[in-house]
């Protein structure tokens, strides 16, 4: 049998144990992407990607695809270049196209479509923002015609790919 003194006791030892967790070192955490970028950094302009292939509409087809990841998945507004306090450019410097695996009559299985991306990311004074100055993206998908894919459905997912990892590359280092 419990008594009623140490009713209250047990009550505040319950309070201090239940409130303890939020006292240690878990309080120190962020949670949402704001954290995951400069604070310094609010507005960016994202200039049309160059596209040294000679397909046409890739540069629009990937800036397009950076615009919409910036915009869901980073705190930034995308901006003209008279109110943008950063700059994101981008060229497409290697587009390739290999197959990889053929059938008894020489027909296309399996082709492998690679793309090199060039992009800098810079304030207004041009000091870069990323890790490094000037960085290298090498991505490849590869796709089956006979499954009903094709060399566009490939593009698209390599430049969704492409735009993940640029985005992912503008957040601050850890």
């Amino acid at each position: 049998m419990i008594r009623t003194q140490s009713i209250p006791m047990l009550l505040l030892a319950g309070i201090v144990f239940a409130l303890l967790p939020l006292t240690s070192g878990c309080a120190g955490y962020h949670l949402g992407n704001q954290y995951l970028f400069r604070s310094d950094i609010r507005t960016v302009h994202v200039a049309m990607f160059e596209s040294d292939s000679y397909r046409r509409f890739l540069g629009q087809r990937m800036t397009e695809a950076v615009v919409k990841q910036i915009a869901n998945n980073t705190p930034l507004t995308i901006t003209e270049p008279a109110l943008a306090n950063s700059f994101l450019t981008g060229r497409i410097i290697r587009d390739r196209k290999l197959i990889v695996g053929e059938n008894i009559t020489d027909e296309p299985r399996s082709i492998d479509v690679g793309w090199r991306v060039e992009v800098q990311w810079t304030d207004r004074a041009g000091v870069p923002l990323m890790q490094r100055q000037s960085l290298r993206l090498d991505r490849s998908v590869t796709f089956i015609p006979e499954g009903g894919q094709s060399l566009t459905t490939a593009q698209q997912q390599l430049i969704e790919h492409l735009a993940r990892d640029i985005v992912g590359q503008m957040e601050v280092p850890w």
